[in-house]
């Protein structure tokens, strides 16, 4: 028996004949409340008397005199029956008394700002459809979840549950509805519950779930409004859907996103920044950010193709630290929104307090969206930047892990050009990946490795016949056209080099094999013309030795520069777009080698024509002559069309760094 019930049988006319019946009942339920089998956390305490009124109940027995005092005895646990009655727990979820108000008996008042969520994996549903609802936050006990009429939250329990954990989580019967509940079915920690609503034939129009969540005895809170699934064509609700008379609800409420963002009023009423330029946000690959001023607030939307966590932030540079960022984190398929402390190139600070208002989030088809609002001034929360000044404005993703832990991101953020005030003129921007110092370091060694030594070492190689009599400046052309080129990939390959340190204003430890091979590339490049200066006269013993070793330190060197370039691709600084940086590498690569070996066969047909036309002895010097004009227009117009081909792919590199 319940306490209330004994209160009620035994009344106000106790005995003291009663109360050995009353201290053995005391003792059988604390019994079964620690088996979890019907628990009221009062029998543990009255047990705790009932120790004592024992001994003290053998010891009047013996005495008549003291009918008295064990009357008074009787009318004294009688009063502590009455007054602890009320405080009823639930350990094992069996909590059917309290359907309605969903209000648990723990003697104190709800909690005012919810820590927990409840979502769903869909905005729509039909009769007969299963919804999966998910309840989530930071460790808790009980709880308790119900669906019903989003319009009229005080109606009775709408549809049925079915079970995903059974060790978790229990079916309850509210009214006439069979499994219209569900509860937990012990008080151990847990973190997440999740359960599927089936939807039922006479569904309102819409319906929204709300949860009571106990995360210790006194601490809990009642009726938190959760996702809102409504059916097909369902006109607007004609009320607020997050509020009754009853619910305790957070004082920023979380709702979930019913459709997409779109870009409409972009640069005319709310600034936006967009990557790719112009893009969508309703497409899966396009980046959004805009803020749109509403008095004295700014409305923000954040969306984006990522499955862990998208932020941005204010900043007075470029650089990461001291920023006020915002950060949107898939926490097991449900969405946190929390504001955020940079500093330096550490993990951000999530803060504790919440300064964001309107909260909502959407994660569907790889692309998780949030928006919230925010005050101009939030003079009262330490690390909030004023959004009525210019800052740069930086741009996100990256993985989280289990529980909501940020991970790096894996590619460099977008980083608006220049410094913008968000409540201003509104304006349609776009932004880079890359600074601009990495993007002119990536475009000259392009230049360099692509083109000029590509095209030089063709000309040393295969045109000093072609050119054996034309002169320029005194020397022969070839040999001028190929020293001109490789000293311009020695310049751009310096000046490229030093750009990286630079901006990151020492070595890095991010960027793997990259810079050392980058290293040993201007070593070779540097090496090659001074090896060039000091080259033995063509008929001296040692020019085979010099042609051997010049040969090798340049072919090294461009294979090193393409092995180099494949990595710095990757980067997160200058990470082109994959796999096409891959494939339009390994056509470079492929058309060079496909030039060369042309050339060479040519050339070897060419010296063979000759050896036949010696060993027939026809002493034709205009067969010869002919022979060889006939090769050297041939090798003219290889040349021109493969400086054509390089520099396509040249201006395809360059065309995809300037898009970064």
């Amino acid at each position: 028996m319940r306490l209330t019930e004994y209160r009620k049988h035994l009344g106000s006319k106790l005995k003291h004949e009663e109360l050995p019946l009353i201290l053995g009942m005391i003792k059988g339920n604390a019994v079964r409340c620690k088996s979890n089998r019907s628990c009221n956390v009062v029998w543990v305490a009255l047990l705790q008397v009932a120790k004592p009124v024992t001994a003290l109940l053998g010891h009047f027995k013996r005495r008549s005199s003291c009918k008295m005092e064990l009357s008074g005895l009787a009318f004294a646990v009688w009063m502590f029956i009455c007054l602890c009655g009320p405080l009823d727990g639930y350990p094992n979820g069996k909590i059917r008394e309290v359907c309605s108000s969903m209000m648990p008996h723990h003697g104190s008042s709800p909690q005012l700002s919810p820590e927990h969520i409840i979502t769903v994996n869909g905005t729509e549903f039909k009769p007969g459809d299963r919804i999966e609802v998910n309840l989530s936050g930071p460790d808790f006990e009980g709880f308790f979840i119900q669906a019903r009429d989003a319009e009229h939250l005080d109606s009775p329990a709408v549809g049925s549950f079915i079970l995903a954990d059974q060790r978790l989580s229990q079916l309850l019967t509210c009214g006439h509805t069979k499994n219209s509940a569900v509860s937990h079915t012990s008080k151990a920690k847990k973190k997440y519950v999740k359960v599927y609503w089936i939807a039922p034939g006479d569904a309102p129009k819409h319906v929204q779930f709300l949860a009571t969540v106990v995360k210790k005895y006194k601490t809990f809170w009642v009726k938190i409004p959760g996702a809102i699934v409504s059916q097909p064509n369902a006109p607007s609700p004609t009320m607020p859907l997050h509020r009754t008379s009853e619910t305790v609800s957070a004082s920023h409420p979380i709702s979930y996103l019913t459709k997409p963002f779109n870009a409409s009023g972009c640069g005319n009423k709310k600034f936006c920044i967009r990557n790719p330029s112009s893009c969508d946000p309703e497409s899966a690959s396009c980046f959004f950010l805009s803020f749109r001023q509403e008095k004295s607030s700014v409305l923000i939307e954040m969306s984006g193709p990522s499955e862990g966590y998208l932020a941005f932030a204010l900043s007075h540079d470029q650089w990461m630290g001291g920023d006020d960022a915002y950060v949107c984190v898939n926490e097991d398929h449900h969405v946190s929104v929390s504001t955020a402390y940079l500093k330096g190139r550490s993990p951000p600070v999530l803060n504790s307090e919440n300064a964001l208002e309107d909260v909502s989030w959407r994660l569907a088809d790889g692309v998780l969206q949030c928006s919230f609002r925010r005050n101009i001034h939030l003079t009262a929360h330490k690390g909030r930047f004023n959004l009525d000044a210019s800052y740069y404005i930086f741009l996100a993703d990256g993985e989280a892990s289990e529980g909501g832990l940020i991970h790096k991101h894996h590619r460099q953020p977008l980083i608006t050009s220049g410094m913008y005030n968000i409540t201003g003129l509104p304006q349609d921007i776009g932004g880079s990946r890359s600074p601009r110092l990495i993007k002119a370091h990536g475009a000259l060694m392009f230049v360099a490795w692509i083109t000029t030594v590509s095209v030089g070492v063709i000309v040393a190689r295969f045109f000093k016949p072609v050119w054996s009599h034309s002169f320029l400046f005194g020397k022969e052309m070839w040999f001028q056209v190929h020293r001109m080129l490789m000293l311009t990939t020695v310049m751009l390959t310096s000046i490229s080099f030093v750009l990286p340190f630079i901006y990151r204003g020492g070595w890095s430890k991010q960027a793997g094999f990259h810079p050392y091979l980058g290293c040993t590339v201007m070593a070779l490049a540097i090496c090659q013309p001074l090896m060039a200066g000091f080259r033995p006269s063509p008929h001296a013993p040692r020019r085979q030795l010099f042609n051997w070793f010049h040969w090798s330190t340049g072919t090294t060197a461009r294979i090193l520069a393409v092995v180099t370039m494949f990595l710095g691709m990757d980067l997160p600084a200058l990470d082109l777009s994959d796999p096409w940086d891959t494939y339009m590498m390994i056509g470079f690569v492929a058309w060079h080698v496909g030039i060369d070996v042309l050339l060479e066969i040519h050339s070897y047909c060419l010296i063979r024509k000759v050896e036949v036309i010696e060993d027939d002895r026809i002493q034709i010097l205009q067969s010869l002559t002919s022979a060889e004009a006939e090769g050297h227009l041939f090798k003219q117009i290889v040349l021109t069309i493969y400086v054509c081909g390089n520099i396509v792919f040249l201006i395809a590199f360059l065309a995809a760094i300037n898009q970064i």
